[in-house]
């Protein structure tokens, strides 16, 4: 089968189109042939030997596939040959084919497509998390968004109304990415490239501050989202895109109550009725239409050095797809 290998860490010219054997399965794994692979920031920072956790070469990335089933292990019990399921999992997805346990799928509601279903396991799960189980948002609360025009971004503006969010503000970096966010809901928007963006903030709070602040960015805007940040305020942690790491003193949340939260999907993973009924009302969302995806691009296997380039540009808005 094809497939994209890291084999040394660097630009995206280190992906490489390999031929490869069909990996076999385990008992309880199922076989898929992949149709959609989700591209995210965790795979270039794989690619460049920048991840949480040690990636080991040679590397398949990959952590986001949707396909169909064509065979299943012989103590898999949930699923069967022809079902359409989606997964998150630990890396291999840049093939066409990937052998994925059980534990890890869930169903594909007939009229979701393949492409926009590949959005929800990393995007999906984290802006669900974020703002339900760490945040945890209430009715009313007011919510910062982040990059709102981005894969995460743009689930998290929509499910934060779903969850009862009084009011959501969103930033992003031009005029085209706020005017998408306030397509999908938005209620005020901040272009977070201009000075004194976190004076607009308060600003639009009365002054208050905001309940929940999502924040992958890290350095300046972290400390910036701070003074942003309401008494008994969340900011959650879950990324730092700008590769800079940001001081925090303890006694800074004090006076306010205020706190940090990090998020780190995998942990999510490790506990499966929380990852599979997430999923499952994820995927409910977007076929009833309560939940838009925004598809930013959709490319063959083969384009994944020009995709890599356009993810880490930050010119695109929405999810970018790969096609075996």
């Amino acid at each position: 089968m094809k497939a994209v290998r890291i084999e040394e860490y660097g630009s995206p010219d280190v992906l490489k189109m390999v031929a490869i054997e069909i990996p076999e399965m385990g008992d309880r794994e199922v076989l898929v042939e992949v149709k959609a692979i989700g591209v995210n920031y965790a795979d270039t920072a794989r690619r460049e030997g920048k991840y949480v956790v040690p990636t080991e070469l040679p590397f398949i990335p990959g952590a986001e596939i949707a396909g169909e089933i064509v065979a299943v292990g012989k103590d898999v019990t949930r699923f069967k040959p022809g079902m359409r399921v989606v997964s998150l999992i630990e890396s291999k997805g840049y093939a066409e084919y990937a052998a994925v346990h059980e534990m890890a799928l869930a169903p594909v509601p007939d009229g979701v497509e393949f492409t926009d279903a590949v959005a929800l396991p990393l995007q999906g799960q984290t802006a669900y998390h974020i703002l339900k189980t760490m945040g945890r948002l209430e009715k009313g609360e007011t919510v910062l968004v982040h990059a709102a025009a981005g894969g995460v971004g743009a689930i998290a503006v929509q499910l934060a109304k779903l969850f009862g969010a009084g009011t959501v503000i969103a930033t992003a970096s031009s005029d085209e990415k706020l005017a998408h966010a306030k397509e999908l809901g938005a209620d005020h928007l901040v272009n977070y490239t201009e000075e004194g963006w976190e004076l607009k903030v308060r600003e639009l709070t009365g002054g208050k501050g905001v309940d929940i602040i999502l924040e992958m960015v890290g350095g300046d805007i972290f400390q910036k989202s701070l003074k942003c940040l309401a008494t008994f305020g969340r900011l959650v942690v879950f990324g730092a895109a700008s590769g800079e790491q940001s001081q925090l003193y303890g006694g800074q949340l004090m006076k306010r109550n205020q706190s940090v939260i990090g998020f780190f999907l995998p942990q999510i993973m490790n506990r499966p009725e929380m990852y599979q009924s997430s999923f499952k009302e994820l995927l409910d969302y977007v076929a009833n239409g309560q939940l838009k995806l925004t598809i930013g691009g959709i490319y063959p296997l083969e384009k994944a050095v020009e995709v890599h380039r356009l993810l880490q540009g930050r010119k695109t808005i929405g999810k970018l797809v790969l096609v075996p």
